[in-house]
């Protein structure tokens, strides 16, 4: 995956709390294993009609949505069901962050296997962030993850909490595969050097 290092991007807001997996990536979609595509599907109940036509008043179909990277949500975002999908479907969308002020924990974890980064802000940060994007569309938020900090377009600056593992892992572009196949050659080297162990009862 790609690293993560400092990130200035655009931001649209999803104000609604309690976001579920099952929204943003319905069931219907999720018969495949493949990564690429899913963007086009995610929040499908919200941004298509029942006729399959974009709905004009969704964020995501919004000019300002077409190069925004951040996704500002509600409290709560990505609970209801473990699909993988969810996260693959904000990544193959072009998001490369959520801010939101409460995540599910299982959504948190899939979103930092694969890159996505996941940023909880107090609720006064937040709340100042959305009015921010609310009353000037194509507003700019900076993501630091080595300072671990997020900084408004007026100077304001939060810091946000990260695993240290997942940081370490996003900061150098590796998921945990690629982390352990780093460290292949110590790991044989510390199996020559000690004897197998044999059970006996």
């Amino acid at each position: 995956m790609d690293p993560f290092t400092t990130l200035t991007a655009t931001c649209v807001v999803l104000p609604a709390d309690n976001v579920d997996t099952d929204q943003i990536i319905p069931a219907r979609f999720l018969k495949t294993t493949e990564r690429r595509g899913l963007g086009a599907h995610l929040f499908a109940d919200w941004r298509y009609d029942e006729n399959g036509e974009p709905r004009a008043d969704f964020i995501l179909n919004r000019p300002e949505a077409r190069t925004a990277e951040i996704l500002v949500a509600g409290r709560n975002f990505g609970c209801g069901s473990s699909r993988e999908h969810a996260p693959w479907a904000l990544m193959d969308f072009g998001f490369r962050a959520v801010v939101s002020t409460e995540f599910a924990d299982i959504f948190r974890n899939n979103a930092l296997k694969i890159g996505l980064l996941p940023v909880t802000l107090t609720p006064a940060m937040h709340e100042r962030l959305v009015a921010l994007v609310t009353a000037a569309p194509g507003t700019r938020l900076t993501l630091d993850l080595s300072a671990q900090t997020a900084t408004l377009p007026i100077g304001v600056t939060e810091r946000f909490p990260i695993d240290a593992f997942a940081k370490h892992c996003l900061l150098h572009g590796v998921d945990q595969l690629g982390f352990l196949l780093q460290a292949e050659a110590a790991i044989s080297d510390y199996e020559r050097s000690h004897r197998s162990r044999v059970c006996t009862r």
